[in-house]
């Protein structure tokens, strides 16, 4: 008797298609396994790509110094940066320019209402161009704070849109920031990140008054000149801030990264994350696995007596074995295929929220024809395997015996 593996496709097909009910709650585990990988995985890569593109921004010829270890430690007590800092990285060789600036949340009215959002000072002198650089604001309507500017502020987009006070705030108006009155003289066309879009911005000298912070600054960012690596400069940079506050190498209460070791940083802290939460999802293809195994145990014991026929008609030993393993592989493969789409549409779903609902722009699903091709071989081999015992067992079956069972 010999079998093509057409006819095991086709045999397979019909049972499954016999057993509809038992069928679709045997996927279950391998739905939801696969529709969590595929969403966790397409979020995650988005929003990688999303974090490398804001980096990318940056420009590869700029290094930030922060207080503590890094971003964790910003704004912590014990560890801060200061006016002088600033003027030793500027003597650092290969640092072409080098500026800071300070953010903090502070109260804002606006008309009859109090809200509570982030106040960005940043420096008017040559060092503002690192940020004009990085093109992180852009002006919709005004103009930008220069060089005299006081009591002068710009404004996210979603307070100049009214998404953040009731009324719109225009080029012209005047806020109140801690008690102090500012006008407005700009806004800014949006970023995508909630905070950003709800911030005021405001000169530097004003926000240390503002904030009574005479010296400390939040970060100092510093670009190189043309023909030095970030690298070796950020080294320098290490020494320079060592000496001058005698400390020694490993004791540093500081830090200093390149754009690329911070790209590299977040993406290793993504990682990390999204390998936790697959991980978590894989529990549920482990789960749905061993769903596969119980219907397919289930399904020789009904057979029995088919297989004994079919032994003893001619059927070899791994005739029997591929029928039940195509069988649990199409069961698993089946489950993948819809549990790509679910995953897929749940992506999508929050891709579209955090965009239109939350204003998040750089969270995106990004799909890769590969994680999709994975995903489907991955479900198919999970149902192979999880049928091979079953199989294995059928196969083993003496015709006799089979024939026998009732």
């Amino acid at each position: 008797m010999m079998f093509m593996m057409e006819d095991y496709v086709k045999t397979a097909y019909r049972d499954i298609k016999n057993r509809k009910k038992r069928s679709w709650l045997t996927m279950i585990g391998i739905i939801i396994g696969v529709a969590a990988v595929v969403s966790l995985v397409s979020l995650g890569q988005g929003l990688k790509d999303g974090m490398n593109a804001e980096f990318d921004k940056m420009g590869a010829d700029v290094i930030m110094i922060m207080p503590g270890s890094g971003f964790q430690s910003m704004g912590s007590v014990g560890s801060s940066l200061t006016k002088d800092d600033v003027e030793v990285i500027r003597k650092v060789r290969g640092v072409n320019l080098a500026g800071g600036f300070l953010s903090k949340v502070a109260k804002v009215e606006f008309g009859n209402e109090i809200k509570y959002s982030w106040i960005n000072g940043m420096a008017m002198d040559e060092s503002k161009e690192i940020i004009d650089n990085m093109e992180s604001f852009v002006i919709e309507s005004g103009r930008d704070l220069k060089s005299g500017d006081t009591y002068k502020t710009m404004v996210g987009n979603a307070v100049a849109q009214g998404d953040f006070f009731k009324t719109k705030v225009r080029a012209g108006d005047y806020v109140i920031i801690n008690d102090k009155k500012f006008r407005v003289v700009g806004t800014l066309e949006r970023i995508g990140n909630p905070d950003d879009d709800q911030a005021f911005i405001i000169p530097l000298e004003t926000a240390r008054e503002l904030f009574d912070e005479p010296d400390d600054l939040m970060v100092i960012m510093a670009n190189i000149k043309p023909g030095f690596d970030p690298s070796d400069v950020a080294e320098n940079i290490k020494k320079a801030m060592r000496k001058d506050r005698d400390q020694k190498k490993g004791e540093e209460d500081f830090s200093v990264q390149t754009s690329e070791q911070l790209k590299e940083t977040v993406s290793s802290i993504l990682d990390l994350v999204q390998y936790v939460l697959i991980g978590i999802a894989g529990i549920s293809l482990l789960v749905g696995g061993i769903g596969i195994m119980n219907t397919m145990y289930t399904s020789v014991l009904e057979r029995t007596s088919d297989i004994g026929v079919m032994k003893a008609i001619g059927a070899k030993n791994s005739n029997i074995m591929w029928i039940f393993l195509i069988e649990s592989g199409m069961i698993g493969f089946s489950g993948g295929a819809i549990g790509c789409v679910i995953g897929i549409s749940i992506s999508k779903s929050i891709e579209y929220i955090s965009s239109v609902e939350l204003g998040v722009d750089y969270l995106k699903a990004s799909v890769a024809p590969e994680l999709i091709f994975g995903a489907l071989m991955f479900s198919f081999i999970v149902g192979m395997l999880s049928g091979t015992l079953p199989a294995v067992k059928a196969a083993r079956m003496k015709p006799t015996d089979a024939l026998r069972y009732e």
